[in-house]
């Protein structure tokens, strides 16, 4: 059989996004800080981010990785997006995501441009 017989179509679905051109106006930016935090309904959670942009006008936006099976800890990345043109002064910035639908089996993995840090649920204390 061939290779690609022997994957299922989610796996092909998978490897054809992959293999998709990637943008020039986006890019993995470090963070800071990560943390989980209970959500306003019993059993949700959101994950924070906060770190330094290095555009005053970059948008920040944590993106889920896509996966076939879930993972023990679910990647979400830290992007920086830019339009038009950047202004280039650091600035601050927060960003979160509920995690509903996007949950490791042990936790979330943040992925930044230099580093990556894995947030275990067991950790998540309720206030």
């Amino acid at each position: 059989m061939q290779k690609e017989e022997q994957m299922s179509t989610s796996e092909q679905s998978l490897l054809k996004f992959q293999a998709l051109p990637k943008p020039e106006s986006s890019r993995l930016i470090d963070f800071e800080e990560a943390e989980i935090r209970p959500g306003i309904v019993n059993g949700t959670y959101i994950l924070i981010v906060r770190g330094m942009k290095p555009y005053f006008n970059m948008a920040v936006n944590l993106v889920p990785l896509v996966y076939i099976r879930q993972p023990e800890y679910w990647g979400v990345e830290v992007v920086g997006s830019l339009s038009g043109i950047g202004l280039p002064a650091e600035a601050p910035y927060t960003a979160s995501i509920p995690l509903e639908g996007i949950r490791g089996t042990e936790g979330v993995e943040v992925i930044g441009a230099t580093k990556s840090k894995q947030l275990p649920f067991m950790n998540v204390k309720c206030s």
